[in-house]
């Protein structure tokens, strides 16, 4: 899916208007219906709803979702900040109907006016400033912001909680509504996918209030998302007449004494990933222990107590990095290999820190490498970033430089590509937080490598399956119980909702 700026937002619903022949009152009044649509299938009509209204775009969806509920039946009221001059035309003209429905269930606020002690059961809905917003709010308007967020009612934002921008991040004291639930029209805004704004959106459902199609396959993007959909196209169904040499073969190279663990998950997460054939390299230490987890898999001496050597197996797709140590042997053994390396490459952990130390191996990398750091390791190669947003920038700039994939792990973890795209994940949860999943990750890009899907696509299909198997764990037994080492046993189900089979 794709992700649009504030302003190409407002170009679709204009193309939208003119497309259709529709007033902007009638595409105001469809977002509206939606939103009702969704607050009937969460709440019953004997639920008071209270919805805070400004006088642009944002307050017109409010004062039409207002009279919708009272129509179905809710005991819905709504209150306007009289903040600006005068209404906009689609807000004044809902004003006006809702007026003429029920006058009495509408409050006008003056400058210096707020809201009472609200009852509890009282439902909160925020439709105060929208995308048009383009400054922090001030004054009146932000002390009532913060107001409403003193309160314990729930709260459900429409399109995006007031003071939240959609293409930057807020300043960390801005007066932003924190929402528990955001109802977005179509689309999501980009803010929306990190995480210094998650504490504003909670969670944010799609609406689907019938945008042109014609506008929003035209208009060029480099942000996008990764869902069920998108993963679905990527995926290529098992050849029925393959055969073990078919499906590849994958190399994983790591471990240390004391951190096998770390490259037996990597090993069996490229085995339930579909890979032809397994050699887990790593020091000789470590061969009792990773033969007896992962039987399936072959193993390399790469070195006594730490890795000194790396040399591919033909034809092989090499993961490199799980806790491989950072010594000066291992060090020099991946200088060595990344000197003369031609192929498909996944770095991850120490890899990416013995890169960090050794900056030069950036320029050496072979042509869309992988690499999968989370923030800290991405500070070390590339250099600190004011926020997430920026740090993806940051990695944009980095992806295009060096003709590599960045895999930028986080909660939306975002697939930065050698053209600049950004893909954000949708999949994960933050029951995944937990040492070992990222070395389950590398497993996956590597097999997924290994059988011929392309980097960009690898990279994709990849944090969507890692992030769907957590999902399809926590749902089994909660977040706080999910381990790294349970990722590679859903991994199954996972690939079998891409074919519709789950």
């Amino acid at each position: 899916m794709k992700i649009f700026t504030a302003r190409q937002i407002r170009e679709c619903d204009a193309f939208t208007i003119q497309e259709e022949g529709i007033t902007s009152a009638d595409l105001m009044e469809r977002a509206a219906n939606a939103c009702a649509s969704w607050l009937q299938q969460h709440y019953s009509n004997h639920t008071p709803v209270l919805v805070v209204c400004g006088m642009g775009n944002n307050g017109g969806d409010g004062l039409a979702l207002t009279r919708i509920l009272l129509q179905q039946g809710y005991p819905a009221r709504a209150v306007v900040l009289r903040h600006a001059a005068q209404f906009s035309p689609d807000a004044a003209h809902n004003l006006t109907l809702l007026h003429q429905l029920m006058p009495e269930n509408i409050r006008i606020l003056e400058p210096g006016q707020y809201l009472s002690t609200l009852s509890e059961d009282i439902l909160v809905i925020d439709a105060l400033f929208g995308t048009g917003l383009n400054r922090p709010l001030e004054d009146w308007p932000a002390s009532f912001v913060q107001e409403l967020n003193a309160l314990s009612n729930t709260v459900i934002a429409i399109d995006t909680p007031s003071g939240l921008p959609a293409d930057s991040l807020p300043e960390p004291e801005a007066a932003v509504i924190r929402a528990q639930y955001t109802l977005s029209f179509q689309f999501y805004k980009r803010s929306f996918l990190h995480p210094e704004a998650a504490v504003h959106t909670g969670a944010v459902h799609l609406l689907d209030i019938g945008l042109s199609t014609q506008y929003i396959t035209a208009t060029h993007t480099q942000y996008y998302t990764t869902g069920a959909a998108t993963a679905a196209a990527l995926y290529k169904p098992r050849n029925p007449f393959g055969h073990k040499g078919s499906f590849g073969k994958v190399q994983l190279v790591g471990g240390s004494y004391g951190k096998m663990g770390a490259i037996a998950l990597s090993t069996r997460a490229a085995l339930r990933s579909g890979a032809g054939l397994v050699f887990t390299a790593a020091p000789e230490t470590g061969n009792t222990i990773l033969q007896v987890l992962n039987p399936e898999a072959m193993f390399i001496a790469a070195g006594k107590e730490v890795v000194e050597k790396i040399k591919a197996e033909d034809k092989a797709v090499l993961g490199i990095g799980p806790g491989m140590g950072q010594a000066p042997e291992t060090g020099a053994a991946l200088l060595r290999y990344i000197r003369s390396a031609n192929g498909s490459l996944v770095l991850d952990a120490d890899a990416l820190n013995l890169v960090a130390a050794e900056k030069d191996m950036l320029h050496l990398l072979p042509a869309h490498t992988i690499i999968t750091p989370h923030p800290r390791e991405f500070e070390r190669l590339f250099g600190k970033a004011p926020d997430s947003m920026l740090q993806v920038e940051l990695a944009r700039a980095n992806a295009m430089k060096y003709n590599i994939c960045i895999v930028l792990k986080g909660h939306h973890t975002a697939v930065v590509l050698p053209t600049g795209a950004c893909w954000y994940n949708t999949t994960g949860n933050a029951g995944m937080a937990t040492g070992g999943s990222g070395d389950v990750l590398t497993g996956i890009l590597t097999a997924l490598l290994a059988q011929g899907y392309t980097p960009a696509d690898a990279a994709r299909l990849g944090v969507y399956l890692h992030g769907l198997a957590g999902d399809l764990a926590a749902a089994a037994s909660g977040q706080e119980a999910l381990i790294a080492g349970d990722l590679p046993d859903w991994l199954g189900a996972a690939f079998r909702s891409l074919s519709g089979d789950l």
